[in-house]
């Protein structure tokens, strides 16, 4: 169960964050009315919300997720693949040392950003993409390890992160679409197979017994509602066009 979440407001410079989506640029009004939304629905599954400041030198600090892996032992701040991001994680530091007293540090050359990384119990899986390479990966699971968890990488190449098509929903339940259904390190799984054409909802997340999911996917719904969770749509469109989803806006712990 998750006690608390960190977010970022969205600054004004979202409009030029990184995107592949051409769905065009984000409504700064529309994106913080839905950002607003977000919280409120993290705060109506128990959490408690910190709500840092936005950056405008960071179009796409309040992907907050990237820059740092909460645990239950340890916290870890990554260094983000994206070049423009890099700076993230230095205003991210001492948020996270109020809740932290042992912090890691991914050093470069190696990358990480935790959009690639979903915890399953004590065990994370790390994709291998654009953004987080073998280096960082392997700095990522010695940190886990020395902490007493795990982790493996996964290899991919379709996906911007691995959470973009992956969510673990507990009780056994993943959500995939795209690569990751025929993936021989998910067979374990009671695979939920998001169609192609709705698959940005695999990016869904589990906070306490309800499943946040993004909202106008009809089909992904239906598929999520037969595991028995409450659900709590959210409009993030404005957000999808910077390619981010739900579980990027927020560090859940």
């Amino acid at each position: 169960m998750f006690t608390k979440a960190i977010v970022r407001t969205p600054s004004k410079s979202i409009v030029d964050g990184i995107t592949s989506a051409n769905l065009g640029k984000p409504v700064y009004e529309k994106a913080l009315a839905q950002h607003a939304d977000y919280v409120e629905a993290l705060i109506e599954c128990g959490l408690d919300v910190t709500i840092l400041a936005a950056e405008e030198d960071y179009p796409d600090a309040c992907f907050v997720e990237d820059v740092a892996l909460m645990t239950p032992h340890c916290a870890i701040i990554t260094n983000p693949g994206a070049e423009s991001r890099k700076g993230e994680t230095q205003s991210m530091i001492a948020t996270v040392e109020d809740f932290y007293d042992r912090v890691e540090f991914i050093e470069a050359p190696g990358t990480v950003e935790a959009g690639d990384i979903m915890m399953v119990g004590e065990h994370y899986y790390i994709g291998l993409s654009d953004r987080t390479n073998g280096i960082g990966a392997m700095q990522m699971i010695n940190y886990l390890e020395k902490h007493g968890m795990s982790g493996s990488t996964v290899n991919m190449s379709e996906m911007l992160h691995l959470k973009t098509g992956l969510s673990y929903l507990e009780n056994n339940h993943l959500l995939a679409t795209g690569e990751f259904v025929s993936k021989p390190e998910f067979e374990k799984y009671d695979m939920l197979e998001i169609p192609s054409e709705e698959e940005y909802a695999a990016n869904s997340v589990w906070v306490n017994d309800t499943v946040l999911t993004p909202k106008g996917f009809p089909q992904a719904k239906a598929i999520i509602e037969k595991t028995g969770y409450k659900i709590r749509e959210i409009d993030v469109s404005e957000f999808q066009k910077l390619d981010g989803g739900l579980s990027c806006l927020s560090l859940r712990f």
